[in-house]
């Protein structure tokens, strides 16, 4: 028997300027109610009438770091979610402006396994779990001394150093 996904019937908003990016992530998440928005008006009204166990947001195209506040501020689990702004400076920014977590457009194949990990925490914050299976693609993407370089462990130390022993190569 097929265990229920934690995102079972979750009301979840999908900001992104992209058409195709907003089926995809639908179909991913079809066991849940989504709402989707191509631009920062719309997005902001769906923030502002209704209540979401989740919300997904672009950076670049949507001005995603203002709809993070306006996210934020109603107290909805909010994740980012890109590919050209995917940056150690964006990725800080998501952290200090209150995103629970991040994941890059490349992986949103696994966008379902991210967004269980956010509702099994209760909506809280889930960096610790995000860069235990992220660690190695950040490591290659944003080169092995990032964390050092960007001040990552200075400011983020205990998440990123629970996440040393990373699997992903």
């Amino acid at each position: 028997m097929e265990t229920e996904s934690p995102l079972q019937n979750k009301h979840i908003l999908i900001v992104d300027d992209e058409p195709d990016i907003l089926e995809f992530v639908e179909e991913e998440l079809e066991m849940c109610l989504v709402d989707k928005a191509g631009d920062y008006e719309s997005a902001l009204q769906y923030i502002q009438n209704y209540i979401y166990d989740i919300v997904i947001l672009d950076i670049m195209g949507v001005s995603g770091f203002k709809l993070l506040e306006e996210s934020v501020s109603k107290g909805f689990p909010t994740v980012m979610f890109t590919a050209h702004a995917l940056s150690p400076e964006s990725l800080k920014k998501s952290i200090k402006l209150g995103a629970v977590s991040y994941l890059p457009k490349e992986r949103m194949s696994e966008i379902a396994t991210f967004l269980e990990d956010v509702v099994l925490a209760g909506g809280k914050s889930v960096w610790n779990k995000l860069f235990n299976r992220l660690g190695g693609f950040f490591d290659k993407r944003f080169g092995p001394d990032w964390k050092e370089r960007n001040g990552f462990l200075k400011e983020f130390g205990e998440a990123l150093n629970k996440s040393s022993g990373s699997q992903e190569k």
